[in-house]
């Protein structure tokens, strides 16, 4: 393992073990706090298709915030990873989700692909610059450079406060994001996709 990576690597481990200790009142109430912040973001309100995320382990839960944007008529996409990487698959509330990889909750893999204007981004650590550190495998990074080709692509990093650290190291393929918000706030950034 590179110098960087072992990094990367031990930045993820404390910022995961950050959230982890959040007790479940805690991240409940954060979420709910994230989820009204997402929602008074006029770029989000203005996507027509949104792909979220189904949280996992300990993550901000962005629930509320979608079925409020479907609620008001945005389209929902949830991401499936397959062996070339995270594609999105149209998802409305309340329709079943199949069991994938990592434990995820994915949409049916027979639904076709569809191409989101804004995503969610769960994130392991983010730093005050707007640097974001995943989960190591690169999915939401190619995501990312693919659905902004040619066109403005709305990226919103959530997480909970805790998981800030100092400054997260960057590589060539890392992208950033157009905004993080937590319970504590939100940090709007240059946006680089478009």
């Amino acid at each position: 393992m590179s110098t960087l990576a072992a990094r990367k690597a031990e930045i993820r481990r404390t910022a995961l073990s950050a959230r982890d200790l959040l007790d479940p009142d805690t991240r409940g109430e954060a979420s709910a706090s994230i989820a009204q912040a997402l929602l008074a973001m006029p770029q989000l309100r203005a996507a027509k298709l949104v792909a979220g995320y189904w949280p996992i382990r300990s993550e901000v839960d962005p629930r509320p915030a979608m079925t409020e944007l479907a609620a008001s008529g945005a389209r929902l996409a949830l991401p499936h990873v397959t062996p070339d990487g995270l594609v999105f698959r149209e998802w409305t509330p309340g329709a079943p989700l199949v069991r994938g990889n990592f434990g995820l909750s994915e949409p049916d893999p027979a639904l076709p692909e569809v191409a989101p204007d804004a995503l969610l981004v769960p994130l392991a650590a983010f730093d005050r610059s707007g640097r974001r550190l995943g989960y190591g495998r690169g999915y939401y990074d190619g995501a990312i450079a693919r659905l902004s080709e040619g066109r403005t692509l709305l990226t919103v990093g959530i997480c909970f406060a805790a998981q800030e650290v100092p400054e997260v190291p960057v590589e060539p393929h890392d992208r950033s994001l157009s905004a993080i918000v937590t319970e504590a706030g939100s940090l709007a950034l240059e946006d680089s996709h478009g």
